[in-house]
């Protein structure tokens, strides 16, 4: 919702997700994974000296210690690396399961270079070439590393893609249900059935059309035109109740209508505008909503005017506001921006994303 003024909204950065190593789902997957690991491992290699059950102990044995190794630290990094920065967390998690590996084979070459386990045992540990095995060892690791960091971001963003268009159906379902937006529209379809039955039967059909929108969940993202119709249905139900109190400007005739965008992108940004900014004034006043194509970024504005000294205002929680930065910076992954703060007597929300066309070239952007 609208925040209050003088506020400057700036986007979150993203965090990195990691599954809960402390769980025994997770080490029992991390052990079947490494298991497996050596036996393909061992399987290719032949060893002919030791033959192949010595070589897959001893490989599954190296293996299991560093997988739990790099689980436990993980485990207890969890949280810590949650709260820093994106870059900062996967440096940081690399780092840890870089010193695991480090450690396990310094004790590898320890051990192997001891007499504590005898002289055959010692043979079958201590590496031909002891520092092309350290060295070895953590080139492979950065790698699987790298890339299991990588599948784990990816995961997370999924997932969590899934919980925001979830949260967004259930955000935009609960406000058209709130009790005085559907209360008063259909006071007003009504009234109209009486004085103006055509009005009445246009004013249900746009209840509907805005019903059917806010529910749909066949695509994640529609047409700029598309987006800016429901809008405007929304625009058409709001009149009927407040009448010439509100007035709403569309400067929208140069955006490239094709455009893909976020679904319920634009409609909330207006009913924050009329809640906040016309509801609460007597007089009323103006909402404008204009944009404009900036080579291949698209930018968007929607302007309502601050409540009347005095006035009563309507409390905001800013879920709108955050739930379109997320979405959008899924969509756009740092190519799209979201602003709100005050400038003089008006609130504006400010919204900048790539011009895209093609919905399946959004996901490579």
């Amino acid at each position: 919702m609208i925040s209050a003024p003088g506020v400057r909204d700036v986007g979150r950065s993203r965090a990195l997700s990691l599954p809960d190593f402390c769980a025994a789902r997770a080490v029992l997957a991390v052990v079947l994974i490494v298991t497996l690991t050596a036996v393909v491992l061992s399987v290719a290699r032949q060893n002919v000296v030791l033959g192949f059950w010595l070589d897959l102990a001893r490989t599954a044995l190296f293996l299991l210690w560093t997988g739990l190794g790099c689980a436990a630290a993980l485990c207890l990094l969890r949280r810590p690396l949650a709260a820093l920065p994106l870059a900062t967390a996967i440096v940081g998690a690399l780092a840890a399961m870089l010193a695991v590996i480090a450690l396990v084979s310094a004790g590898v070459l320890w051990l192997g270079g001891s007499s504590l386990l005898g002289a055959r045992a010692t043979n079958l540990l201590l590496p031909e070439k002891p520092w092309h095995f350290f060295a070895a060892n953590l080139g492979i690791g950065a790698i699987v590393g790298a890339l299991a960091l990588r599948y784990f971001y990816v995961s997370g963003e999924w997932r969590r893609n899934v919980e925001l268009q979830a949260r967004a159906r259930i955000h935009a379902l609960q406000a058209r249900i709130r009790p005085h937006f559907l209360f008063n529209s259909m006071n007003t379809i009504a009234a109209l059935t009486r004085s103006n039955p055509e009005k009445a039967e246009e004013a249900v059909q746009d209840l509907a059309d805005l019903f059917r929108a806010n529910l749909s969940e066949q695509r994640s993202s529609i047409t700029l035109k598309e987006e800016l119709e429901v809008a405007r249905i929304y625009q058409r139900i709001e009149q009927l109740r407040l009448g010439e109190r509100l007035h709403v400007i569309w400067d929208v005739t140069d955006l490239p209508m094709r455009a893909q965008v976020p679904g319920l992108l634009m409609q909330p940004l207006l009913e924050n505008a009329i809640f906040h900014g016309i509801e609460p004034r007597p007089s009323g006043g103006i909402v404008t909503v204009s944009g404009a194509l900036d080579g291949d970024t698209i930018g968007l504005t929607v302007r309502n005017p601050l409540p009347e000294a005095g006035g009563a205002a309507h409390p905001g929680n800013r879920i709108a506001l955050d739930n379109i930065r997320e979405r959008m910076e899924l969509l756009y992954p740092g190519r799209s921006s979201v602003e709100a703060n005050r400038v003089g007597d008006e609130y504006i929300v400010r919204l900048r994303f790539p011009h895209v066309e093609d919905p399946t070239r959004i996901s490579s952007l």
